[in-house]
């Protein structure tokens, strides 16, 4: 959507900078992200009373009329492509411009959309929902977009700058085009293009074969695999309507895990589902202790309206909710420091990204196996692939000392 609007001659502006158009891309897969698309509305709103205040996504399609009071435009997820010109349309209806000279729209705007990596769409839409999951109510029926159309958007990507590509969709995994899945794709992608580095943004365990993991032989593509478990209770995934057994599970880790030996593998993990007891909890919990994950994101049960899950009898209190997930975050801030603490001493390239703060030297960036980074350096790191020895634990991340030569 940014690069759309750029090219037509519009500004992105640093996120604290006053801006005449706001555009919030809502999510509303829990009721913390429709309370943070509420409150990053409003407070666009406040920043400046005489912008322009557009919502469009997932939260729209559920619900517009929540966000019509707050938003002068709500863009469901159907005309979504079409937002540059729904708010082009409405610019001219109101005789609004924004405030720039062309001249300095062209200067700024390659300057701003220029960051370190970029997420492509592959694919869209489910028809396997679990049970909790509201998504395939608001987005479109699951399809797929072109290999080659894949590969144009990453070929742009590489000469507007871009260092690494991270592919993205509903689920990503049931990929399917003409030319083939998800692997093919890759083998493409790794083929046609000169992407540095490739990320897949999520995958099933059922989706884990030994021709993907084949793929992993090129160092482009990242050592992170990122897994949802939802839960290490066997009755509970059932009650979920995953579709995949702790078993399974447990095969496709060892799988990596061997092809792979420095890989990270993160997860999500979902407490208080619907009629969790404390011992379907602990099965939860010691299965996640056991499965030496590298990162865990913990998430509450929210109930969704129109989720089999919203009706589901013995919805957990919300006090034994607050427990649980403070003692499942309590044990990813564990499993991170002994993942990273596998790699102090060792040297390994990083992508920075930008300097944290203006003149401070501070720079941040992640490892192929998604390992946070901090390191100071006179010269800018920013978009460039150095390597740096990691010393020890700092702040969310590792510290590292600067050991291999600018790439950028």
């Amino acid at each position: 959507m940014s690069t759309r609007f750029c090219r037509a001659g519009f500004c992105l502006v640093p996120p604290n900078a006053m801006a005449d158009i706001y555009i919030a891309n809502t999510c509303t897969v829990t009721h913390v992200a429709d309370r943070k698309a509420r409150h990053w509305l409003r407070l666009s709103r406040r920043r400046n009373p005489q912008a322009i205040i557009v919502a469009v996504g997932c939260y729209v399609q559920r619900a517009p009329e929540e966000l019509s009071p707050i938003a002068d435009l709500v863009v469901d997820n159907r005309r979504k492509e079409r937002l540059l010109e729904i708010v082009s349309d409405w610019l001219s209806s109101q005789q609004l411009l924004p405030h720039h000279e062309h001249d300095q729209l062209e200067a700024t705007a390659g300057h701003n959309i220029a960051r370190v990596r970029s997420l492509i769409k592959i694919q869209e839409g489910c028809r396997t929902p679990c049970s909790y999951c509201i998504v395939p109510r608001v987005r479109a029926r699951e399809s797929s977009c072109p290999a080659s159309q894949v590969i144009e958007a990453i070929q742009e990507r590489v000469a507007a700058g871009f260092r690494e590509v991270v592919l993205t969709g509903t689920k990503v995994g049931c990929y399917r085009e003409a030319g083939g899945g998800l692997e093919q794709l890759v083998e493409r992608i790794l083929r046609e293009t000169d992407i540095e580095r490739l990320r897949i943004s999520s995958l099933q365990p059922q989706e884990i074969s030994p021709q993907l993991l084949d793929l992993w032989q090129d160092d482009r593509l990242c050592h992170h695999f990122h897994m949802a478990l939802q839960s290490g209770s066997e009755a509970v995934l059932q009650r979920m309507r995953r579709r995949y057994t702790l078993c399974q599970y447990q095969q496709a880790m060892d799988s990596i895990r061997q092809a792979i030996p420095d890989v990270a593998i993160t997860t999500d993990i979902m407490v208080a589902f619907p009629g969790e007891t404390d011992g379907e909890f602990e099965q939860s919990y010691q299965f996640c202790r056991q499965a030496d994950f590298a990162d865990i994101h913990v998430f509450p049960f929210s109930s969704r309206p129109g989720t089999v899950a919203a009706g589901m009898p013995d919805q957990v209190d919300d006090r034994i909710k607050a427990s649980r997930t403070h003692r499942m975050l309590e044990l990813s801030l564990c499993s991170r420091r002994d993942f990273e603490h596998r790699f102090v001493g060792q040297s390994m390239p990083v992508l920075w990204e930008k300097e944290m703060f203006s003149g401070s030297g501070l720079y941040s960036g992640l490892t192929g196996n998604y390992i946070r980074v901090f390191a100071r350096s006179r010269t800018s790191l920013a978009n460039c692939i150095v390597s740096a020895k990691l010393t020890g634990f700092w702040h969310q991340g590792m510290w590292g000392e600067l050991t291999g030569e600018n790439s950028g």
